[in-house]
This record gives C-alpha cells, sequence and structure tokens, in this order.
C-alpha cells in the first residue's frame, strides 16, 4: 500500500478545493493540487496566505463523485429539476400545513444540540474514517490548519436518506448557512452549500419534490422557529 513519504513547506497553484462548514456560517476553506511524477504524488494544501504545506506520498485520488462536480453543473440541474428555497417561516408552515419533511444534513452532533423541531438528519458529510495514503494526507491537511476533525463525503448518504423519506416525499434540505442559487453581483451563480450539494444528490436519485432551506437552520434559529435537542 501506498505511504506518506515526506512534509514540505512551499508555494503552488491551487486546483481542487475541499470545504468544511460549522454553525452557523462556513468557517474556512481549504486549498490543494495534485501533481504526479511517475508513481509518486506531491499533494500542497494552502489557507490563501504565504504558509503552504506540500506533502509528498504516492497516494491515489478516488474518483470524482457527482457531490465533487462544479457548482455550475450542480446548480444548472436544480434548476432544470424546479429545486426551489424557500425561507425558514414559509418552511415551518409546510411543514406543519402540508407535511413537508425537513432534512437537517449537519454533522449528528450539530443535529443532537439543536435542530428544527421534526426534523431528520442524515449527514452529508461524516468523519474520515479510512487510512488511505490520500485519507492520510487529508488529515495531515486538515491538521495543518488545526483541525484534527476532518471530514469526508458520506457514501451512505442517499441509502440512509432512502431508508428513512420516500421518493415522493416533500423534502426541504437544511444546513448551516443554507448557500443560494440566486446570483447576485459578487456571486453570479450564488453560492454552494452542503444542503445545495445533498438537493443535487436527491433530484439525480430520483426524489421529485425537493427544496432548499435558504440561509440554512442559522435562519430558523434567527425566527425563533421551533427548535428540539436531544441529550
Amino acid at each position: 500500500m501506498a505511504a506518506l513519504t515526506s512534509v514540505s513547506a512551499g508555494s503552488t497553484s491551487a486546483s481542487l478545493q475541499h470545504r468544511f462548514y460549522s454553525t452557523p456560517i462556513e468557517l474556512a476553506s481549504v486549498t490543494c493540487s495534485l501533481a504526479s511524477t511517475g508513481k509518486r504524488r506531491s499533494f500542497s494544501f494552502s489557507n490563501n496566505s504565504s504558509t503552504t504545506l506540500r506533502i509528498r506520498c504516492a497516494a491515489t485520488k478516488p474518483a470524482k463523485s457527482p457531490a465533487e462536480e462544479e457548482w455550475s453543473t450542480k446548480r444548472a440541474k436544480l434548476l432544470e429539476k424546479r429545486v426551489r428555497s424557500v425561507e425558514a417561516k414559509e418552511a415551518f408552515r409546510l411543514q406543519k400545513e402540508n407535511n413537508f419533511v425537513i432534512l437537517d444534513v449537519r454533522p449528528e452532533a450539530e443535529f443532537k444540540e439543536a435542530h428544527p423541531e421534526g426534523a431528520i438528519n442524515v449527514q452529508i458529510y461524516r468523519l474520515i474514517k479510512e487510512w488511505t495514503a490520500w485519507d492520510i494526507a487529508r488529515r495531515a491537511a486538515f491538521a495543518f490548519f488545526g483541525i484534527f476533525s476532518g471530514t469526508e463525503e458520506n457514501p451512505e448518504f442517499i441509502r440512509l436518506v432512502e431508508s428513512k423519506i420516500n421518493k415522493d416525499a416533500k423534502i426541504i434540505v437544511a444546513c448551516s448557512s443554507g448557500g443560494t442559487m440566486k446570483p447576485t453581483q459578487n456571486l453570479p451563480e450564488g453560492q454552494q452549500s452542503r444542503s445545495l450539494i445533498a438537493a443535487y444528490l436527491l433530484v439525480l436519485n430520483g426524489y421529485t419534490n425537493v427544496f432548499h432551506l435558504e440561509g440554512g437552520i442559522y435562519n430558523w434559529y434567527k425566527e425563533e422557529l421551533p427548535v428540539a435537542s436531544e441529550e
């Protein structure tokens, strides 16, 4: 099995971006690039400052998953499938009057701390579990930024959703800050978020009544709508 061979400081261009989020807004982003020379791989991670961590190893990144598609591709599919964003108060009304299901895709620990009353939790990202050379490289990158609980896409996300929610259910997908499909001057294609990635995966897998919580759980709390917690 391939193993980590060296770690050094340096500078590099960015070609792959992995984002991690926390309540109530996105905290930061980790940018990394992958170069190849023969069987050796070079991973470089940067925090958009002058400091860069370069990891040289023989790891091979797994094939791109649907969740890693470009945001422009995801947004186009969401618009094609008529995924609509709803504000927190409207989401609450739809939940109570029209049996909409609120799908909270935040990490389980955040969900247990507080969540919209009646929501169902299936985390779209989970703590990194494996110990391949690629996973070791990602752990090292997170640790470089002082984060010792790096996350990865949850490969069981769709299976778990299907075990809890029927394909014809009306679903409002929610995460911490929500993101948006609405264009602005600074963000002409809106802004990606965990809930929008989750909505994209749902429509790809046959869910036909998918909505998105604009402003995320943060706005739910701000509107002082009912919340629950688990000990």
